[in-house]
């Protein structure tokens, strides 16, 4: 299955039927009187979070998505039916934008989770609703109400644990597919992932979500290479692993690099928790070793930790790492604050009026 994290769609609620205008006609029955029934609400537009998509991949066959029109009244004071809803089923962690693509509808984070984007139309009253005491024969109904249409964007951050970032050929794939039954392409050419993965890890009975994306090189926040696209994908992570090339001749330049993309994307990103790892260990010397990790250890701040996910060297050390800062951000995190929208969504099933 192709990945696709962003979707442009067009949608369309349904308009109200319109009410009827009808007068009771029976052999032996005098003054009938009025009895046009009422149209039928247009159906909604909804988005739900299934947990069976991981991918808005459904979305480039199709773009289009239309409610169906409420009934129209008829006489012998029938109303109209309600039109048909359409739910658009999007994977956890999506994100809607209204057409500028910056403004957020709404964040879809958990499976289940249902929100109202084009609300049907009311249907129109008939001539039996006007009866009153002193108007006993009206001739009037209403039209329904015109339908909500608008285009949205879709956009997909993968729910993960931790994500790793790390230039073009850092070992990150090698490490995923190590640790996890994740089979991303692994090869020994710039940007062989062309898409993020993500694989379950477990390690001392506890298992981590952890995402790949493709690898950032300098002026990435400018579009170059692939960009920093996908560096969305990382936002919802509660800590990174940042993997350089013990291949690398300047790990210090390497790691500086990616910090800078990193930041200039998106400042929240500067201040998440990080496992620094220097990969690729076992091509080196033990002299290469030394300095490599003494120059690395300087620009980060921190000891890095020495990893070769093809020796299955450190591995077990990295997850243990990631893992604990994981727990930590968990048990600090307060419960989210849910949009009471979103919960009625959940839970009401009529969603008629």
């Amino acid at each position: 299955m192709k990945f696709l994290d962003q979707a442009k769609v067009y949608i369309k609620s349904g308009a109200g039927g319109a009410g009827c205008i009808s007068f009771h006609r029976e052999k032996y029955i005098e003054y009938g009187g009025p009895d046009g029934g009422n149209g039928g609400k247009g159906g909604d537009v909804w988005a739900e979070a299934v947990n069976n998509l991981n991918t808005l991949i459904d979305y480039r066959y199709q773009q289009h998505f239309k409610a169906k029109t409420g009934v129209h009244g008829m006489g012998r004071n029938r109303h109209g039916a309600k039109g048909a809803d359409v739910t658009l089923k999007v994977p956890p962690g999506t994100q809607i934008y209204e057409e500028d693509n910056e403004t957020l509808i709404c964040d879809l984070t958990e499976e289940g989770q249902r929100f109202l984007i084009a609300k049907g139309g009311n249907g129109g009253f008939g001539n039996a609703h006007f009866k009153t005491s002193t108007n006993q024969a009206p001739h009037r109904a209403n039209p329904g109400l015109p339908a909500d249409e608008r285009t949205i964007w879709l956009r997909l951050k993968l729910i993960a644990d931790a994500g790793i970032i790390g230039l073009p050929n850092a070992g990150k794939s090698t490490f995923l597919a190590t640790v996890s039954a994740a089979k991303p392409k692994i090869a020994d050419y710039p940007f062989t992932t062309l898409h993020p993965n993500l694989g379950v890890a477990r390690i001392d009975g506890r298992g981590l979500v952890i995402a790949d994306i493709p690898g950032l090189i300098e002026g990435a926040h400018e579009g170059v290479g692939i960009g920093d696209r996908f560096l969305g994908h990382v936002e919802r992570t509660r800590v990174l692993l940042h993997l350089v090339s013990g291949n690398e001749e300047d790990v210090a330049g390497a790691y500086t690099t990616v910090r800078k993309e990193v930041e200039a994307y998106a400042e929240e990103l500067k201040d998440k928790r990080e496992v620094v790892a220097l990969s690729q260990v076992d091509s080196l010397s033990d002299e290469e070793l030394k300095d490599k990790t003494a120059a690395l250890k300087k620009v980060s701040g921190g000891a890095p930790l020495l990893l070769s996910s093809v020796a299955h060297r450190g591995t077990d050390d990295v997850l243990r790492a990631m893992i604990e800062h994981i727990e930590t951000v968990r048990s600090s995190e307060e419960p989210e604050q849910v949009d009471p929208r979103w919960q009625t969504s959940r839970l009401d099933t009529s969603r008629d009026g």
